[in-house]
């Protein structure tokens, strides 16, 4: 008797195995060694600052056994305003806060402040606006009128500054980094200090160099054009990782291997303002300001090689990003942000500084 079940008993084994074999394909990263992207919970987020002000452009270290959480205020907006202050805060456990210091620079707009732990010290670093007396109409931004300024604490509560910082005129710094005794600061400037405005193509980054955090000098150019807002990282073989707002346009991976003089620039996927770029363990973390379908977001990505996969939006809308991170562990974090997504009682957007638990689960 003839059996009629084989055939189709072969055919099912063979597109069993052939289901099998596309699945495991699905699983199999779309290049060569690339590594699995882990997932990620945001978790207790809360808003650690408001004050009636306008308060944005975060940035968070860890220094001395405390938690330092910093960002621009001010009564007047956004915009430039010689009423603007630096705001310094600490904290044991990221959730309780106190104020430390404050800061202003009389005429100028303060903004964008960042820290470097370096030489035993805590700096604030600020870019600043010359404003005059009043609110600076748009129509008269000048660049070239620019000037870095820090503050600085050996324990946490003596302040020294703010002080101006020599070889920074003209400059609109921005993030700093240190390596091998030497400090970085990101400093924006128009080609060759042209008498322009708003002109993104004639602004360049230069990475100015310092060794003592207040008097710096030229080191090199890492964007020739359409310069920003730019993050460093230090890798452990000494070369320097970037990431590079490019006005408007895609942001850009740059990278220099020692002395820093040479440059390669890669567009990313995504347009990122007020970047971020910081080690989570063995991997790299990127944030910033994410233009979507809802409006601009804050969002979190993994650096993987030479592009950018994000795996979080926070909670954020409007004028917002800016983001600061610390790495509790391997596997938990914490971030800050600033956003106008919440509203006061009399239902007013209202500015204010974020922050949110990070945890890489299996």
């Amino acid at each position: 008797m003839q059996n009629h079940t084989a055939p189709i008993k072969a055919v099912w084994k063979n597109l069993r195995f052939f289901f099998l074999l596309a699945w495991a394909i699905c699983l199999v990263p779309l290049h060569a060694g690339a590594a699995v992207l882990p997932r990620v919970e945001v978790t207790n987020v809360r808003r650690v600052f408001h004050n009636g002000e306008h308060n944005a452009f975060t940035d968070l270290i860890r220094w001395q056994g405390r938690f330092w959480l910093t960002f621009r205020s001010c009564p007047d907006g956004h915009m430039v305003y010689p009423t603007s202050s630096i705001i310094v805060l600490s904290s044991d456990d990221t959730n309780e806060w106190k104020q430390e210091h404050r800061f202003s620079v009389p005429r100028r707009d303060t903004r964008d402040p960042h820290f470097l732990s370096f030489q035993d010290k805590l700096f604030v670093f600020t870019g600043t606006w010359y404003s005059g007396d009043g609110p600076l109409p748009r129509d008269e931004y000048d660049l070239n009128k620019h000037l870095g300024f820090a503050a600085w604490t050996a324990d946490g509560k003596a302040w020294d500054g703010p002080r101006q910082l020599e070889g920074t005129y003209g400059h609109y710094i921005w993030r700093a980094a240190s390596h091998d005794g030497k400090a970085y600061l990101c400093g924006r400037r128009n080609r060759g200090y042209a008498q322009v405005s708003g002109e993104r193509d004639l602004v360049q980054s230069a990475m100015l160099q310092s060794d003592d955090g207040l008097i710096w000098r030229f080191h090199s150019l890492f964007q020739e054009d359409r310069g920003d807002e730019t993050a460093f990282l230090f890798e452990d073989d000494g070369s320097l990782l970037g990431v590079s707002r490019s006005g408007s346009r895609p942001a850009q991976l740059v990278q220099s291997p020692p002395p820093y003089t040479e440059w390669t620039r890669k567009d990313l996927p995504d347009y990122i303002g007020g970047p971020l770029l910081a080690c989570w363990g063995d991997r790299r973390l990127v944030g910033g300001r994410r233009s979507t379908a809802s409006g601009p977001k804050t969002v979190l990505y993994w650096l993987e090689g030479d592009t950018i996969h994000p795996f979080a939006e926070l909670p954020s809308g409007g004028d917002n990003s800016y983001p600061g991170f610390v790495e509790l562990s391997p596997t938990r974090g914490v971030v800050s942000w600033y956003s106008t997504h919440e509203k006061d009682a009399d239902g007013a957007p209202i500015t204010a500084i974020y922050m949110a638990d990070l945890e890489i689960v299996p």
